[in-house]
């Protein structure tokens, strides 16, 4: 994988480019590092999801249906 920073265009809402400068003057870091910060924690989050999903795949399922008349079977709904 290669480690030279790649250029792109990204088009930002005025209102959040302004906050997201803002943000890196107060942190004294750069738009780029916060973007690539939040790009990487986003696609960490997705990575656990995707893993929870694989751990839980063997579970049992249930309709939508067949859960509101377990709740209501058992007097919850």
């Amino acid at each position: 994988m290669s480690t030279i920073p790649k250029r792109t265009t990204v088009y930002f809402d005025p209102k959040l480019h302004a906050a997201l400068r803002l943000k890196a003057a107060h942190s004294d870091g750069s738009v780029s590092e916060l973007v690539n910060n939040s790009v990487r924690a986003a696609l960490a989050e997705d990575q656990e999801d995707l893993s929870a999903f694989a751990d839980r795949v063997a579970e049992p399922t249930m309709s939508y249906e067949a859960l509101l008349d377990d709740l209501k079977a058992h007097g919850q709904l």
